[in-house]
C-alpha cells in the first residue's frame, strides 16, 4: 500500500492550491480518505475526509473554503483549497481509513492509525 501525495507549494495569502493523492496497492474506491495537516508546533488536525460513498466532510478551520474529492478511476484523491490564510501553512498528509466502507469523522489522527503518505509542505505567506 502506497499514498503518494503532491500539489503543495508557496502561496500567497487569498491564493488557491490543489493537492492530490495518489493511491496503490489496494482497493481505492473501498476505503475512506482524509486529510491531515501538521504546522509547526502544533498537533495533527484532520482538515477534511471523504467517504467511500464520496460524502465529503470538512473541519470548521476549512469549511467553506475547501473542496474535497476523489476519482476512483484514477485512485486520486483531491484537496481544492481557497482563500488560503497563514495558519493553512503546514505539512499536508494523506491517510487511508485501514478499514472497508466504513470510516470516522471528525477524526483524531495518530500517527499510529491508518496508512499515512509522505506529505506535502503548503506554506501561506
Amino acid at each position: 500500500v502506497q499514498l503518494v501525495e503532491s500539489g503543495g507549494g508557496l502561496v500567497q495569502p487569498g491564493g488557491s492550491l490543489r493537492l492530490s493523492c495518489t493511491g496503490s496497492g489496494y482497493d481505492f474506491k473501498a476505503h475512506w480518505m482524509y486529510w491531515v495537516r501538521q504546522a509547526p508546533g502544533k498537533e495533527l488536525e484532520s482538515v477534511s475526509c471523504i467517504s467511500s460513498g464520496h460524502t465529503p466532510y470538512y473541519a470548521e478551520s476549512v469549511k467553506g473554503r475547501s473542496t474535497i474529492s476523489r476519482d476512483n478511476g484514477k485512485n486520486t484523491m483531491y484537496l481544492q483549497m481557497n482563500g488560503l490564510k497563514p495558519e493553512d501553512s503546514g505539512v499536508y498528509y494523506c491517510v487511508r481509513d485501514p478499514r472497508t466502507y466504513v470510516g470516522t469523522w471528525p477524526l483524531s489522527a495518530t500517527p499510529s492509525w491508518g496508512t499515512w503518505g509522505q506529505g506535502t509542505q503548503v506554506t501561506v505567506s
